[in-house]
């Protein structure tokens, strides 16, 4: 008789402790979240808070690329452009330029 008393006091020490081990955990998670600001997650659920924390990265990749002069200044596209066309020009008096609209090979080849 006395030893089924002591199994049964030695349980119930044994839930008590798992208890009492839940709840100080439980307060410690509390406290550290009031301490460190971070958010108290029971359930273990996915949330976005890791992502809303994290630094913006857009200044970076913007910052990679150099600064597009052409934007800007209209003078330097003007230059451009005449180059462009001084190149075709040229082109066309060789007769390398391109072929007049409908009258390429697609066309050509639907003629036939």
């Amino acid at each position: 008789m006395k030893r089924k008393l002591d199994d049964r006091v030695y349980a119930t020490k044994g839930r008590l402790k798992n208890i009492l081990a839940t709840v100080a955990t439980t307060r410690l998670t509390e406290a550290r979240v009031k301490i460190f600001g971070h958010v108290l997650n029971p359930t273990s659920q996915k949330s976005p808070n890791k992502i809303l924390w994290k630094k913006l990265i857009s200044d970076k990749v913007a910052g990679w690329y150099p600064y597009d002069i052409k934007k800007d200044d209209p003078l330097v596209m003007a230059r451009q452009e005449q180059e462009r066309l001084s190149k075709l020009e040229m082109l066309k008096r060789r007769g390398k330029g391109p072929p007049k609209k409908g009258q390429g090979k697609r066309a050509a080849k639907r003629s036939k």
